[in-house]
């Protein structure tokens, strides 16, 4: 019986941690605030950040990295939720404006509705901004699989990931609450999906 607890227990944990670490990459986790010399925490040519979920903490996020001189440039994308209103990468656009950053540092996508969109659809403004580097911007939960879709997808362009760690859906704490577990849950499933038929 204690032993059954105890690797009750451990399975869980090492699920905790396996969960929390393949769905948050962040390839400037060894970076400092700002770019330097260092081959893998070099400025880029765009920030991207995709709607969905706590967009405004996305959002937040893609605008330091502006402000901390990771590029030039932003790229918002998504479509409107509520279709009677503005799209989530125009509301973006508006926000990152009032943070400070210069229109003309903006470019949109209104017309991603799923995560494989925005990765196409960005691809386009990749195309004629002649970008060849991006950092990605969404949450810890959504990281892995915008990743996959935006490396699939997008072409002659390196991705560098970078999630938010913490917004009202997500934090180190997820597995604390239902909705934690649903989005991981949820997340490995399309994952899977992913990887067995191609999105």
């Amino acid at each position: 019986m204690i032993r059954s607890i105890i690797f009750s227990a451990l399975l869980l944990v090492a699920a905790i941690v396996g969960f929390s670490v393949y769905l948050q990459p962040d390839d400037l986790s060894n970076c400092s605030q700002r770019p330097s010399n260092n081959q893998k925490c070099q400025s880029v040519d765009a920030i991207v950040a995709i709607s969905g979920g706590d967009t405004e903490a996305r959002v937040n996020e893609a605008v330091k990295l502006y402000q901390d001189g990771w590029s030039n440039t932003l790229i918002f994308s998504g479509a409107a939720e509520d279709k009677t209103g503005p799209s989530n990468a125009a509301a973006m656009k508006t926000l990152a404006i009032k943070a400070g950053v210069p229109e003309t540092a903006i470019y949109v996508d209104e017309d991603s509705n799923t995560t494989k969109q925005n990765a196409q659809n960005v691809q386009t403004i990749f195309s004629d901004l002649n970008t060849k580097s991006a950092i990605l911007v969404t949450s810890g939960y959504h990281q892995r699989r915008a990743s996959l879709e935006f490396n699939k997808l997008t072409s002659g362009v390196t991705i560098f990931n970078h999630p938010i760690k913490s917004d009202k859906d997500w934090s180190f704490w997820w597995f604390t609450t239902p909705r934690g577990w649903w989005l991981a849950g949820s997340e490995a499933a399309k994952i899977i999906i992913f990887y067995t038929v191609g999105s």
